[in-house]
């Protein structure tokens, strides 16, 4: 029996020896965040700090070009106060988002990280597709937000009432132009408040100084028409889905492009490319887009500086809506990811941070939604290559009153045959033909009722 005790107590401290041995060998161990950390060195780091630190977490995140730069700037401000957080952004190309999103999500959610960046026109479109496939912020309790943004924002971020989406940049819209080109023509740009007064100096500029009044790829886009649109409270469908070709201010617009058309007041260009080219030979007076072009001319047209201006998009009538957005994003959180608070968390104060905004805002350009940073110096200072104007108040004044474009997730059909309606007219067809035909080629592609008038 002595030795028989004296052989378990050497058995117990060999099985001693072996599992410190094992303690301390720097194996590694998974964190619930997918990272290797060093076993002796957590228990080290749990040991020397408070049993209330939170986790490791690692934020994954999807965006394209300055978004990436505006999201990772964000982040190094909320690791001052959450040294817990990490984010990983992939810098991938905007077509490229929507086809591993898409995939992603046909797939169950496999592979989905937990940010995505999607543009305003497609969230309802992939929230119709794809039901279960994001992140119900109201359950999150996102309605504390709704003061802070434009309506017409919020109404982009939800669907059938419920948000799933926290609103990033918009695309107010301007008439950006040539100063110099006005002051050569006699014409005061304070001057042109409705359509009309537009296509009335656009002749005068037109003869005296040979300047086209925009640019326009008039068989490939619709951008002015569809800023029209938004004006008039229309789009190419309505609050139930339905096509609004046949809406009697969808004709209006339609012929007021072809009267400034029939003017010889727009350059027929190609692509991007040619629009840009526009903004720099001095082709062009003017060019209607949103705020977000400001970049492209700066950066594009740097001989120019102190020779651009902006005013607001003239009106139908005197009196009448002003405002229009073209453009515009948003945050989505896909319902797979395992960290639905610190995802929450993060995209709320990279959503409602005046600080995080204003970064965006002056070193990306892209511009807030968030209006509490519209009093911010930024918004209220002079830009001195639009020779001293205060463009981004005139701007941030219009987001209040934007009207809601109804996209539906047969926005991209829409706006097929609505460039192909547009097509038709400035080819000499009838409005109220071209737009009936192509109301009649939506519905027969979506299966989508057409509103009668």
């Amino acid at each position: 029996m002595q030795r028989m005790a004296k052989f378990y107590i050497l058995l117990v401290a060999i099985l001693l020896v072996i599992t410190a041995c094992s303690s301390n060998n720097g194996g590694t161990t998974t964190t619930n965040n997918g990272t290797n950390t060093n076993s002796s060195q957590s228990e080290t780091n749990s040991s020397s700090h408070n049993s209330s630190e939170k986790e490791n977490v690692t934020i994954t995140a999807w965006a394209w070009n300055v978004n990436v730069g505006a999201l990772n700037a964000a982040a190094e401000l909320y690791k001052a106060e959450n040294p817990h957080v990490t984010l990983k952004v992939e810098d991938i190309g905007r077509l490229d988002v929507y086809d591993k999103l898409s995939t992603g999500l046909a797939a169950g959610g496999i592979g989905l990280p937990d940010i995505v960046l999607v543009e305003d026109d497609r969230i309802g479109g992939y929230v119709e597709a794809f039901p279960k496939g994001f992140l119900d912020l109201s359950a999150q309790g996102f309605e504390a937000n709704e003061a802070v943004f434009p309506n017409f924002k919020l109404e982009l971020a939800k669907v059938n009432g419920t948000y799933y989406a926290f609103p990033f940049d918009a695309g107010p819209a301007g008439m950006f132009y040539r100063t110099d080109i006005f002051a050569d023509a006699g014409v005061n740009a304070d001057s042109i408040e409705t359509w009309d007064d537009y296509i009335e100096a656009g002749k005068l500029i037109k003869e005296k100084t040979g300047s086209f009044m925009a640019p326009l790829d008039k068989f490939n886009d619709d951008p002015t028409l569809r800023m029209m649109l938004n004006q008039l409270g229309i789009y190419y469908f309505d609050a139930e889905g339905n096509i609004d070709f046949l809406h009697p201010d969808f004709a209006v617009a339609m012929a007021k492009q072809k009267v400034m058309d029939d003017a010889g007041l727009i350059k027929d260009v190609i692509g991007w490319d040619g629009v840009v080219s526009a903004t720099i030979d001095g082709s062009v007076a003017t060019i209607p887009f949103g705020a977000w072009y400001y970049g492209t001319i700066v950066d594009q047209a740097k001989d120019l500086d102190g020779k651009w201006g902006v005013f607001r998009m003239p009106s139908f009538e005197k009196g009448e809506n002003h405002s229009a957005n073209l453009g515009g994003s948003s945050w989505m959180i896909p319902s797979t990811t395992k960290n639905t608070d610190e995802v929450y968390k993060f995209l709320n104060f990279f959503s409602t941070n005046d600080q995080v905004q204003q970064i965006a805002m002056t070193d990306y350009g892209l511009f807030p939604s968030l209006q509490t940073v519209y009093a911010t110096e930024v918004f209220t200072s002079e830009v001195s290559f639009f020779g001293g104007q205060k463009i981004w108040e005139l701007f941030a004044n219009e987001m209040p009153t934007i009207k809601t474009p109804y996209y539906t997730n047969d926005y991209a059909i829409g706006l097929d045959e609505a460039i192909k309606a547009q097509a038709d007219v400035f080819n000499g067809k009838a409005i109220d033909v071209a737009l009936k035909e192509a109301a009649e080629r939506l519905a027969s592609r979506t299966d989508r009722q057409i509103n009668a008038y």
